[in-house]
C-alpha cells in the first residue's frame, strides 16, 4: 500500500477508546433494521465487550428488540427466559448451563455473564412483557433437542398431533443419538432419509401458527412460536446433517440459509407483537456475516447470512460491522471437541486487512489502539483500501501452525463490509469453566516457517 492511501486511511479512521465514542459507529447505522455484528475469532474478550456495549445503546436510545446470536435455538432460548423474567433459573450462570455442546467457551463467559444480567435488569423496567428484549439463537446443531422439546410442547398444547411428531421424528431416533450418523446412512443411500417426515411436521405447526394470524388482530403465541423454530431447526438439520457428506458449500449453505430463515421468522413474529417493525441485533462470525459474494467463499459458491440479509431487506437496512485484531490472545481449541485452550494469536500476515489496520495503529499506538474504519459512510476510505486483501478467520479452532492455509481468505473489504472496528491487541474470552489447558505455555521466540 502506497504511503499516500495509508495516510488517507489514518484520516478518516475513528478511535474508539472509551464507550462515549461508539456515538460514531451508532450515527452510521442509523434506521437500519438489522445490525450485524461480526468477530474475527469466537474466543476475543474486546469483541464481546464491544458487542455487548453497542447491543445496549441500540437498546436503550434506539429501540431495538432483541439479539438474536450464533448459537443454537433451544440453548439461547434458555437464557432469553431467564432475561425476560421467565423460567427457573435464578443466576446468569443457570441459565447459560444449556450451552454444553462444543465450543462451550463462546456462551459460557465472563461478558455473556454480565450481559443477561444487565438484559435481565433492563427488561425489569418494561411492563409489557410482550415487550421485553428477548435473546435468540440463529444455529441448527440441536437437532435431536429440538425434536424433544416440539414434542414436549405438543404433549402440552395437542396431545394427538404430539403422537404424530414422535411417529415423524422416530425415523431419525431409529438410527441413534449422533446425527453424523444419520447423516452419512443416508447420503450413502444406506437407509431412506427423513426429509419429508421432518417437512411434514414443521408444515403442520406452521399450519397451527397461520390459523391464529388469521384472527384479526391475531399473533402467534409464544410458545408455538418456539415449538415452531425447534420443528425449522430439525428440518435443516437433517438436511444439513445429509449434505456434510457431499460439497461443503452445501452444508454452510443449509447452515446460513436457516439462520436468515429464523432470523426473518424473528423478524415477523417480534414485528406482529409490537405492530410495527422490530429491529435486531446480530452476533456472529465475520465469515457468516461479512457479504460472502465480496469473498474467496462467495466466489467459490458459499453464500452466507450477510449476504442474504442484504438481498432479502435491501442494504440501507442492514448494517455490517466488522472486526479484526493484529495480535494478542485467544481462547480455542487445537482441534474440533478439544478442550479450550489460551493461545497467542500470531502477527497478522503482510498483505492482509489485519495488518494494513496495524499500520494505521502505528502511527498513534496510544490514540489509534482500538478504532472505527467507516467504509459505507466514506468514499475516500473505500477508495484507499486495495481491491483485495488478506483477511484472517479464527474460529472455535486455531492452528497457528499452518495459519495461512488454515485461517486466511482473499475478501474486497469495502464491499464485505459497511464498516470495521480494529482492535489492535486483543484478550482471549475467559471462560466459565477453566481447565489446565486454558494457560499460557510458552511459545518459542520463531514460529514454524514456509507457512
Amino acid at each position: 500500500m502506497t504511503d499516500q492511501a495509508l495516510a488517507v486511511l489514518r484520516e478518516q479512521v475513528l478511535p474508539q477508546r472509551t464507550d462515549d465514542d461508539l456515538d460514531a459507529v451508532l450515527s452510521h447505522i442509523g434506521q437500519a433494521r438489522l445490525v450485524l455484528m461480526g468477530e474475527a475469532t469466537h474466543g476475543t474478550r474486546e469483541f464481546y465487550q464491544l458487542r455487548a456495549a453497542l447491543s445496549k445503546r441500540l437498546i436503550v436510545e434506539h429501540g431495538f428488540d432483541a439479539i438474536a446470536v450464533e448459537a443454537d435455538w433451544p440453548d439461547a432460548l434458555q437464557a432469553s427466559r431467564f432475561v425476560q423474567l421467565k423460567g427457573a433459573d435464578q443466576t446468569a450462570d443457570q441459565a447459560l448451563s444449556g450451552f454444553q455442546r462444543f465450543p462451550q467457551w463462546m456462551w459460557r463467559n465472563e461478558e455473556m455473564v454480565e450481559l443477561l444480567y444487565w438484559l435481565r435488569l433492563h427488561n425489569q423496567q418494561v411492563r409489557d412483557p410482550a415487550r421485553r428484549i428477548g435473546f435468540y439463537g440463529l444455529d441448527l446443531y440441536s437437532l435431536h433437542q429440538s425434536m424433544r422439546l416440539v414434542v414436549r410442547y405438543l404433549e402440552q398444547a395437542d396431545p394427538p398431533a404430539a403422537g404424530r411428531a414422535r411417529e415423524r421424528y422416530s425415523c431419525i431416533d431409529h438410527v441413534g443419538a449422533d446425527p453424523l450418523r444419520y447423516g452419512y446412512l443416508a447420503s450413502l443411500g444406506l437407509r431412506e432419509d427423513c426429509e419429508a417426515e421432518v417437512v411434514r411436521q414443521l408444515a403442520e405447526l406452521t399450519a397451527q401458527a397461520q390459523r391464529h394470524l388469521e384472527v384479526a388482530g391475531g399473533t402467534v403465541p409464544d410458545e408455538l412460536f418456539y415449538a415452531q423454530q425447534n420443528a425449522r431447526v430439525v428440518q435443516n438439520a437433517e438436511r444439513y446433517y445429509r449434505a456434510m457428506f457431499s460439497r461443503r458449500d452445501e452444508s454452510w449453505n443449509v447452515r446460513d440459509s436457516h439462520m436468515a430463515d429464523t432470523l426473518d421468522a424473528l423478524l415477523d413474529h417480534l414485528s406482529a407483537q409490537r405492530s410495527g417493525p422490530a429491529r435486531l441485533v446480530v452476533w456472529a462470525h465475520n465469515s457468516h456475516l461479512g457479504d460472502a459474494r465480496a469473498t474467496e467463499m462467495g466466489h467459490g459458491g458459499q453464500l452466507n447470512l450477510g449476504q442474504l440479509a442484504r438481498e432479502r431487506h435491501g442494504e440501507a437496512a442492514v448494517y455490517l460491522l466488522g472486526f479484526s485484531t493484529h495480535d494478542g490472545t485467544v481462547t480455542a481449541a487445537s482441534e474440533w471437541d478439544g478442550p479450550a485452550q489460551l493461545k497467542r494469536v500470531r502477527p497478522s500476515l503482510p498483505g492482509s486487512l489485519e495488518a494494513l489496520l496495524h499500520q494505521v495503529t502505528e502511527e498513534d499506538p496510544a490514540r489509534l489502539a482500538r478504532f472505527l474504519l467507516p467504509l459505507r459512510a466514506c468514499a475516500k476510505a473505500r477508495a484507499a483500501l486495495p481491491a483485495k486483501l488478506l483477511e484472517r478467520a479464527i474460529g472455535v479452532v486455531y492452528r497457528p501452525e499452518t495459519e495461512r492455509q488454515s485461517h486466511y481468505f482473499d475478501a474486497e473489504v469495502a464491499r464485505q463490509f459497511d464498516a470495521v472496528i480494529h482492535v489492535d491487541r486483543s484478550n482471549a474470552v475467559k471462560p466459565l469453566e477453566l481447565s489446565a489447558h486454558w494457560r499460557l505455555d510458552e511459545l518459542p521466540e520463531t514460529y514454524p516457517s514456509g507457512l
